[in-house]
Order: structure tokens, then C-alpha cells, then sequence
């Protein structure tokens, strides 16, 4: 069996936490790991299964990495989106990849931003599933609904067994017809969880889908390999329709069987779903970080930077970030795209990007900006290196606080110890580089007229970054 992550969303029903350049999946909402980890990490114990192939984003390809390595996984195949075209293209990519490796392995196709504490009962579903799958179905699971939940689909299943045939897959409902679906006992809501053979999910989409199949096939011929990662043609895979696995085949096979699943499943797709999934106090209030309230019940408050102090308030999702606050009535935090639109459309850098940008290398942290001057504060794995560059209209000053740079200027290559500096100028070559054991911290003062990203031109970089990349 092999695991087959999804891992391409953006997240932003969690903005201002998650964000385009970091979304949900990849941040540690509930325990020391992240969504994306615990979808890994759950599958401990599961017999026979084969290293994981994970479809993401080319943007969040250094992340995924990174986040296999602090689990130890280092064989999984990283295939790399160049575009999104939803579900049905990104499984059958996977799929072709799957058979690629010999045989015929069972799929268990799981999203990387779930949240399922019952585990065992996880586990048995999954062992079920396989029984259907070898033989020939594609298993959906199904969730047992607890409310007549509106923001989810739900699956109707065939009556008269514990694992039954699909009868009808269905859209979100509203609230009378969700608790109508609730009360029949035997609706679903759909998890998009699946489980089949790799050659049989590719037969029902080369019969229901063949243009995915074709383009699929032939962004995967046409891959390169770069670094640890899969680069799937972007040429051919841009011809693939977008389109979802349950609208390509799931609704026109009958192939299709459901797997009850009643395991403390969440899709963590709101403020609310969050709110519900984490510990409550006395009030019934979520706190995390400085936060001091008084008289507040049935809240969400969340501070990463400052102190939070919230009065008087019921029912209210209160989220601080070093760059954001949204504050929002539990009962609308669900239409917070709304305000991500906005911010899209002033083009404001708060809407995709967090003040700490993470990179290859590590990450930065803008501390603090004005006319013709910003600083940053610069991790630098061991190691790793930021690429050689230069800039046209910005100097910089770099101050080791910890650790030892290996500094490249021009034709020097220098040494700098901790409490010592640099100065870089106006279109020197230059490369920042940590040949220790430990992290390199240093602090970045930029000087010029004009600061952005885009304000860099590489002539060399370790991970195959062009200059169509923005930032160090």
C-alpha cells in the first residue's frame, strides 16, 4: 500500500495563520507537528506500506522536504504541481507515478490538512477499505456525521451493510436537508479519503476523464528530477482539464463503495472547526499565547506576538500575528476569504505572505521597514547557503549574533564571528554561507532607494532557484 498525500491547498480560511507561502497543512495547530506530519505520523502501524508519494505545490516543495526530514522520511517520490488543476489530475499523477515503481499497489489517498483522533478505529477503516480495493472498488470513506453540518458534501450509500455501494454522491445542503440526510442514517459526509488499486483509479479516469489521463501521462514522461524533487512538465500539464476526483469518476462509476468512518475526523476548515477541535476551559474559551479575558465565553483567542487582553465578549475569534489581527463573530469567521479577496485586490503582501518567509535555506524575519531602510533577521541552517547575487539598488550590513558566516564579496571569501559585521554594497557579488553545526542568526540591515524582492539578480544557487524567484 502506498500513501498518496495531497498537499496543494492554500489554506486561507485560516488567514490570517495560514497564507498562501505557508497554509495550513504545514503549520502546527494542535502539537509539536504539523497537519501534513500527523497525516504521516498517523499511518504508524499500518502493515506493508511502501514510501509515500506526496503531490504539492512547486512553491511549498522546500517545506515538504523539510518536514519529511524532522520524520525521519527520506525515500518518499515529491511530485511537484506546476499549476493546480484539483484533485482527479494530482491522484492520477500519482497514480502513474505509483505503477512506475512495479506491480499494481492499493492508494490510500489522504489530505495532508486532516485532523482524525481516534486512531485505531482509523486504522480498522483502513483495513476494511483494502479488502474492497483488491477487489476492484474505489473506496470512498465516509464520515458519520455528528450535526447536519451545511459546509460539507455527504455521501448516500445503498442500504443494508456496514460497507455498502454509493448510491449518490451529493453538494452542501441546506440546513432543513442536512438534518433530514442526519436523521436517514444512511448519508455520509464526504472526507475525500479514498482507497483503490493504482491500475484500477487510472482505467475508470482513461474511460470517464482520458484528457487528464493523457496530459497526466505526459507531464510525468516529460519530468525532471531536481534535487529530491519530481518536476512534473509544465507544458503538458496545463493541458489537463481541472477537475475533481468525485466529479471525473467518483459520480459516474459503479465502481464506487463507502467505508463508514467514525473517528473524530475533521477537515480543520474554519475558525469554528478549530475552535471545536481543541481543548476548552471552564468557558468554553480556546486561549493561546499572552492572552488575559474577563467575562468571555465560547471564544477562539490566538496570540503569536503581543499581549491579547479581550472584555465582555461572547462567541468571537480573535487571531494576532506580528503583521495581522482578525478579529471576527465566530458565527461569519467562515466567510474570511472575503477579506483575503480584498487584500488581494489592494495587492497588500499581508494576504499571501507571513512577516517570517520561509526559504531553503531557513527562514527570515522582517523586523522593521522605513524610508530607505529595512531590516531582517536571517536563519541560516547548517550548511545551507543563500544563493550568489547581487543587488542594483540596495546595500546591506550583516551582524552575526550567533554562530560563524562564511561571507563571499566579490572575489573575497571571509570569515565573520559572532558580534561581528559586514558591509555589502550597491551591486557587489555576494553570498551568505553557514559552515557550522549550528544555526547561523544574523541581522540585515538594507539601505537604498528601492527594497524590494524582486531587487535581485543569482548567479548561482544550490537549489536550482532562477531569478523568477523573488527573495534570497
Amino acid at each position: 500500500m502506498i500513501p498518496i498525500i495531497m498537499s496543494g491547498g492554500s489554506g486561507t480560511r485560516l488567514w490570517p495563520l495560514s497564507r498562501k507561502n505557508k497554509p495550513k497543512q504545514f503549520l502546527r495547530l494542535f502539537d509539536d507537528k504539523s497537519l501534513f506530519q500527523n497525516t504521516l505520523h498517523r499511518l504508524t502501524g499500518v502493515d506493508e506500506l511502501d514510501a509515500p508519494i506526496i503531490v504539492c505545490n512547486e512553491e511549498h516543495r522546500f517545506m515538504v522536504a523539510e518536514q519529511l526530514q524532522e520524520l525521519a522520511i527520506d525515500n518518499a517520490d515529491i511530485l511537484l504541481e506546476p499549476c493546480a488543476k484539483n484533485t482527479a489530475p494530482a491522484i492520477c499523477v500519482a497514480a502513474l507515478q505509483a505503477l512506475s515503481r512495479g506491480d499494481d499497489p492499493t492508494l490510500l489517498v489522504l489530505a495532508a490538512d486532516h485532523v482524525i483522533n481516534d486512531i485505531e478505529q482509523f486504522h480498522r477503516a483502513i483495513t476494511e477499505a483494502e479488502k474492497q480495493a483488491e477487489q476492484g472498488a474505489l473506496v470512498t470513506f465516509g464520515i458519520v456525521p455528528t450535526i447536519a453540518h451545511t459546509g460539507y458534501g455527504y455521501i448516500e450509500a445503498e442500504p443494508g451493510g456496514h460497507v455498502s455501494k454509493v448510491k449518490a454522491f451529493v453538494e452542501k445542503p441546506h440546513a432543513e436537508l442536512a438534518q433530514q440526510y442526519v436523521d436517514a442514517a444512511c448519508y455520509y459526509w464526504n472526507s475525500g479519503m479514498f482507497m483503490f488499486k493504482a491500475s484500477t483509479i487510472i482505467t475508470e479516469l482513461e474511460q470517464h476523464a482520458p484528457e487528464i489521463v493523457t496530459a497526466c501521462r505526459q507531464s510525468l514522461t516529460q519530468a525532471s528530477v531536481d534535487l529530491d524533487f519530481i518536476r512534473l512538465s509544465k507544458e503538458d500539464f496545463e493541458q489537463s482539464p481541472s477537475d475533481s476526483i468525485d466529479y471525473a469518476v467518483m459520480e459516474n462509476t459503479d465502481k464506487a463503495m463507502v467505508v463508514p468512518l467514525n473517528a473524530g475526523w475533521s477537515d480543520v476548515g474554519s475558525w469554528s472547526s478549530l475552535w471545536e477541535n481543541h481543548p476548552h476551559d471552564d468557558q468554553q474559551n480556546v486561549l493561546i499565547g499572552d492572552v488575559v479575558v474577563d467575562n468571555v465565553q465560547g471564544a477562539y483567542i490566538q496570540s503569536e506576538h503581543r499581549l491579547v487582553t479581550v472584555l465582555g465578549l461572547d462567541n468571537i475569534v480573535v487571531v494576532e500575528t506580528p503583521d495581522a489581527v482578525m478579529v471576527a463573530d465566530k458565527s461569519q469567521a467562515e466567510h474570511i476569504k472575503n477579506i483575503v479577496n480584498h487584500l488581494v485586490d489592494e495587492q497588500r503582501d499581508e494576504a499571501v505572505l507571513h512577516r517570517k518567509a520561509y526559504r531553503p535555506w531557513g527562514y527570515y524575519d522582517g523586523v522593521d521597514s522605513g524610508h530607505r531602510f529595512q531590516v531582517k533577521r536571517l536563519h541560516v541552517n547548517p550548511g545551507h547557503s543563500l544563493s550568489l547575487q547581487k543587488h542594483h539598488h540596495r546595500a546591506e550590513h550583516w551582524v552575526v549574533v550567533a554562530g560563524c558566516a562564511e561571507v563571499t564579496r566579490d572575489d573575497e571569501v571571509l570569515t565573520v564571528a559572532e558580534n561581528e559585521s559586514i558591509y555589502i554594497p550597491v551591486g557587489s557579488l555576494h553570498r551568505l554561507h553557514n559552515p557550522g553545526k549550528i544555526a547561523l542568526e544574523v541581522v540585515e540591515v538594507q539601505s537604498g532607494q528601492y527594497l524590494g524582492e524582486d531587487d535581485i539578480v543569482r548567479f548561482d544557487d544550490q537549489y536550482h532557484r532562477g531569478n523568477d524567484v523573488k527573495g534570497n
